[in-house]
């Protein structure tokens, strides 16, 4: 069973977002993660694995320093993993899938592994995508993932409630909270993760150029949240203070 876990660096959940002078995303000093939805498409990866004969790939696109990531997995229990270096070029959704779909084009593959979307954009359309363009199924939103031989059955959330689906393999699973519990890497993983193959790719050695990955989809401007004003304590006993924290929420904040 060959396993691919297409795997995103995203900002840590608990970084402080600036923008620059021109407008634009601060990267300096934010500290970096794995995407945690797509940690939870690696440890099912390695779950189905530990069932039997498997090997884990990851793979993702981005930076040197997402190779940080890319290691977290080795670590966790992947056996190798794929960096695709796009370099300055500028990626949306369409240009992330369209060069994972081309890395992926030249491996062997059975189950294609990825969070259902990452927490940076919350887009939710990378794998969607690189399935259409290899041709092969999706299912997203899986919270339940079962592998018997050729096929798989998912139980994936709906508006209020969820169902089960089978599909035939090769397939992409999109990974939704509740999959699973990711694992912590051990120091023995992280240890024998620096032994572990990465295969690194330019856009040229994917078969790709600039031109074939333009984005589709330009951010315009970025802008942040109003600051978070001081609260307000109202005294008095809690019928008092009821009436008069509905006066304000009326009158001052003008939410009621």
């Amino acid at each position: 069973m060959k396993i691919l876990v297409c795997l995103k660096q995203t900002f840590d959940t608990e970084a402080k977002i600036s923008l620059d002078s021109n407008g634009k995303i601060e990267r300096k000093g934010v500290s970096m993660i794995m995407n945690p939805y797509d940690e939870f498409a690696v440890e099912e990866a390695l779950r189905i694995k530990e069932k039997g004969e498997g090997e884990v790939t990851v793979i993702s696109v981005g930076g040197q320093q997402t190779q940080d990531a890319l290691r977290q997995a080795l670590a966790m229990g992947a056996d190798k993993a794929a960096l695709v270096d796009a370099g300055d070029v500028e990626l949306d959704e369409y240009s992330t899938a369209t060069i994972l779909a081309k890395a992926i084009g030249g491996m062997e593959y059975d189950v294609i592994l990825g969070g259902f979307r990452a927490i940076d954009d919350g887009s939710a359309q990378v794998s969607g995508r690189v399935a259409e363009i290899l041709n092969i199924p999706v299912v997203n939103v899986v919270t339940k993932l079962e592998i018997d031989g050729g096929k798989a059955l998912a139980t994936r959330e709906i508006e209020g409630g969820s169902e089960v689906v089978e599909v035939s393999l090769p397939a992409v699973f999109t990974a939704q909270k509740g999959l699973n519990e990711p694992r912590y890497p051990s120091m023995k993983g992280i240890m024998k993760a620096k032994k572990k193959p990465m295969q690194k790719m330019t856009l040229a050695d994917a078969g790709l150029d600039d031109s074939q990955i333009a984005p589709k989809v330009k951010a315009i401007s970025f802008s942040l949240p109003e600051a978070r004003q001081a609260g307000k304590i109202i005294p008095g006993e809690a019928a008092e203070a009821a009436a008069e924290l509905a006066k304000l929420l009326r009158e001052e904040a003008k939410v009621i």
